[in-house]
């Protein structure tokens, strides 16, 4: 059975004339363009830990299938807006699975994106777990319902926005939570 024991976070940005170059720049920035990136949806396994960046770099190898959640926007449109985020919840229960959500888009601050991608995550939990909430109600306010059920003890997210480059060339942005099966 292959379940991911280990977890890092990464976000990077890149600008190109060419499209795919500028997304090789981002996974450059982030430090996974060596490995041939495999996307997976959005479950968090059970037990999984995360460690920090340069740590999960140290357990890859060139080359090697690796499993990421990963949110990607590019743009070409000077100036333009765009942001890539990754959102997580976690249930208190260890034993139980938790959940990561990308989140693509254009004209959201780096905080508006990250935020809105920790709601989907935590929102995405919060159904599993069978608390109560309106889904109409601000993500700040849910936020605080999700904890003090006590049935969700984290939230997080990573982020990266960039303005498009000025003179057109191709800018990307990634986010990415990348899994380490040991």
């Amino acid at each position: 059975m292959s379940v991911p024991r280990k977890v890092f976070f990464t976000r990077g940005v890149g600008i190109h004339k060419d499209r795919l170059a500028s997304f090789e720049a981002a996974l450059r920035a982030a430090g996974i363009e060596m490995f041939n990136l495999v996307y997976v949806s959005s479950i968090f396994p059970p037990k999984c830990i995360e460690v920090t960046r340069l740590e999960g770099l140290r357990n890859l190898s060139p080359g090697e299938i690796v499993y990421a959640v990963m949110a990607r926007a590019d743009t070409n449109e000077p100036n333009r807006l765009v942001s890539a985020a990754v959102g997580l919840a976690l249930p208190k229960e260890q034993d139980h699975y938790g959940y990561l959500s990308e989140h693509h888009t254009y004209g959201e601050t780096e905080t508006q994106s990250g935020e809105y991608a920790e709601d989907l995550a935590a929102t995405m939990l919060a159904t599993t777990l069978g608390i109560e909430f309106d889904p109409d109600t601000a993500w700040q306010e849910r936020e605080q319902i999700y904890k003090a059920s006590g049935k969700i003890i984290e939230t997080s997210h990573i982020c990266q926005s960039a303005k498009g480059d000025v003179s057109g060339k191709w800018t990307t942005v990634i986010a990415a939570a990348v899994f380490i099966m040991e």
